[in-house]
């Protein structure tokens, strides 16, 4: 049965923050709240949490994963960004956006794209992924929760709980959430190119 913890949207508790990331330290997989809908989280190095959001989700290999990071200062660590991606990096970060950039040799490979080499970076504009991110001291590995079947993204965590109590380790209540995903946008191009029109609005 999984763990859940009601924190304060804008001031979520530190004590809970630092427990969740000792979670995803030890191989768990959380929901947690954004600033879009809530998302599957998990540490980067974790193989058998990534299996077990890929059978969650019935992904398929190729799935563009999200790699969650604090702020635009981490983000050189993990995906190749030059002056101009920057730049748009930094106009629309922290927001609902995902952008799409090369991969570094520091991402694993089970992450990336399996053809192109490329990862989903994303900023969140929400307290409690910020504190949980902190809290880590590092990024983490994330994908909207949406369910097979469903059409939207769960918004709902009471509704999570019930759904999921058995399947993930850690539910972040820290209220109700939207239902509109990020906007995906792919930096690889020349023309920055929206593949997903979402909550973003470039």
């Amino acid at each position: 049965m999984s763990q859940y913890f009601e924190v304060h949207p804008t001031h979520p508790q530190q004590r809970l923050l630092s427990r969740a990331a000792d979670i995803l330290r030890g191989g768990g997989v959380i929901a947690y709240p954004t600033d879009t809908a809530y998302a599957l989280g998990w540490h980067l190095e974790d193989k058998a949490a990534l299996e077990t959001v890929q059978r969650l989700r019935r992904l398929e290999k190729n799935h563009l994963m999200t790699l969650v990071c604090k702020d635009l200062g981490e983000i050189s660590t993990y995906a190749r960004v030059d002056n101009s991606q920057y730049r748009t990096l930094k106009t629309y970060t922290p927001g609902p956006f995902t952008f799409v950039l090369k991969a570094t040799r520091d991402v694993p490979r089970r992450v990336m794209h399996a053809k192109r080499r490329t990862i989903g970076i994303r900023v969140p504009d929400h307290a409690v992924v910020q504190g949980l991110l902190e809290s880590l001291g590092e990024p983490m590995m994330s994908t909207t929760l949406t369910l097979p079947g469903d059409s939207l993204p769960m918004s709902d965590p009471f509704e999570i709980r019930e759904r999921l109590e058995q399947k993930i380790d850690l539910v972040i209540d820290g209220g109700p959430c939207g239902v509109e995903e990020t906007t995906v946008v792919d930096l690889t191009t020349d023309v920055p190119e929206v593949l997903r029109q979402g909550l973003g609005e470039l």
